[in-house]
């Protein structure tokens, strides 16, 4: 049976663990290897993690951050790095633009930059880390656990700088391959409680640039699962932070929209919602690759919180936490809320400043919107969504390369689906709005606008 190589997830065996701790770096020791469950179908498979209640993933992280071996703070070469990536990631065309109140205009096309957009404080700090490694350490095999985040110019740089990407073999990830004295980076989106307890075993050299907003959300579920309520996760069950989130979740279940999330409520409510649930077998089979191993929903959604991938949309997440709230009213009646509902704000500022900016930039007077960023982009992917539900032309795209030949463009729509259209600059002066996603370098939204300003030149051309 094909497994599909993103969705193979972990269940640890904490019947293993051992009193003794390993005298090299004070984590806790496991005699036998960690297991990996994988279920797949051809179009998705299961995400579940199925973590022991003794086993504590909070005690293990704090043990492991401290650890001789472990980094997430960088080496002191921290200026070098930031040099060289500016080099290699700023733009001349954006420094114009905010010189000039997020707009411009270059010959017949006037640009109108949204006010947040591209690299955020954590991506930046993460690739900056990511350099920082491969200077401190600069003849070492080094490793990435998954894309440092998505953008395929940044990853690609990586590549050309040897950081190797753990293999995949079957649907999972080959860490034999993995020597003592290697040195092994964790991505932005942060690793699953198993593979940090692999590498710790094998005393390889932790390179952590987990973005500080991802490891927020890990301390709220850990205080669901302390006060044993069900974390609800808004967010992609196959994406690495929601996978990563989920490990360290006790039992959980993992909702993409607030159409899932009102499934969810309607069925606590015995139907009484808007009757959109039904059956138990059938909320099981729905949600089969979403929930923790062994979720009983009769049982386990009589206490819940809420929790978020980073990179879903900031509206979307706050209505689905008051759905559940008035949900946990209904059933157990107000006074009794907190004892049923549990909720913290998790929503990165980065991902919100980037929608908020899009929400102003549909308002604008445009001809049509530019997004940019990877095709595999959660948080991009909203940016297109904003634009899309306004009715604005929109194209979403990774790269310079996606226009052409002539005045074509192949982008995708914000649920996935690939478009290519044919002359979709119109003639004459023009006037577009863009944004980046959290994970885009200025430099790829400067390759971007120097097409579409070669375009336009060859167009003026043939009307001289």
């Amino acid at each position: 049976m094909a497994i599909s190589p993103q969705l193979c997830r972990p269940s640890i065996r904490t019947h293993l663990y051992l009193p003794e701790n390993n005298g090299r770096i004070g984590l806790p020791r496991f005699r036998n290897p960690i297991s990996v469950r994988c279920a797949a179908e051809s179009s998705s498979a299961s995400a579940s993690v199925s973590v022991d209640p003794d086993f504590d993933a909070k005690v293990f992280r704090h043990n492991l951050t401290r650890s001789k071996n472990y980094n997430r703070k960088g080496f002191g070469h921290k200026e070098e790095t930031l040099q060289l990536m500016n080099r290699e990631y700023t733009s001349d065309i954006i420094k114009t633009l905010k010189e000039n109140g997020n707009e411009f205009t270059w010959g017949d096309v006037t640009v109108k930059l949204a006010e947040a957009y591209g690299f955020c404080w954590g991506v930046e700090r993460a690739v900056q880390i990511a350099y920082e490694a491969r200077k401190q350490f600069p003849n070492e095999r080094m490793w990435i656990t998954n894309e440092i985040i998505h953008n395929p110019t940044v990853n690609k740089r990586l590549e050309e700088m040897e950081v190797r990407n753990v293999p995949l073999d079957g649907g999972k990830k080959q860490f034999d391959v993995v020597d003592q004295g290697d040195v092994v980076i964790l991505p932005a989106f942060g690793a699953a409680v198993d593979e940090m307890l692999t590498l710790s075993e094998k005393n390889v050299q932790i390179v952590d640039t987990t973005c500080p907003w991802v490891t927020k959300v890990w301390n709220s579920v850990e205080k669901h699962k302390k006060g044993e309520y069900t974390s609800i996760i808004h967010g992609k069950y196959s994406h690495e932070e929601t996978i990563a989130t989920a490990s360290f979740a006790g039992k959980y279940i993992i909702v993409k929209n607030m159409k899932e999330a009102t499934y969810v409520c309607d069925y606590i409510l015995g139907g009484e919602l808007d009757g959109s649930s039904s059956t138990k077998e059938a909320f099981l089979e729905k949600f089969k690759y979403a929930v923790s191993d062994g979720f009983d929903p009769d049982r386990d959604l009589s206490k819940v919180g809420i929790a978020n991938q980073t990179t879903m949309l900031k509206g979307e997440t706050e209505e689905i936490g008051k759905l559940a709230e008035r949900t946990m009213m209904r059933k157990y009646g107000v006074g009794n809320v907190n004892e049923h509902f549990m909720s913290f704000n998790t929503i990165c500022d980065a991902t919100q400043e980037r929608q908020d900016a899009m929400y102003k930039l549909v308002e604008e007077k445009v001809d049509l919107i530019l997004v940019v960023g990877g095709w595999n982009s959660s948080n991009t992917s909203h940016l297109q969504e904003i634009a899309e539900d306004r009715g604005i032309p929109s194209y979403w795209i990774d790269s310079e390369q996606r226009i052409g030949p002539g005045n074509r463009i192949a982008y995708k729509l914000n649920h996935g689906e690939l478009v290519e259209k044919e002359n979709w600059l119109r003639k004459g002066p023009i006037t577009i709005g863009i944004t980046s996603g959290a994970s885009t370098p200025d430099k790829v939204v400067e390759d971007v606008l120097v097409k579409v300003f070669d375009l336009k030149r060859e167009e003026a051309l043939q009307v001289a």
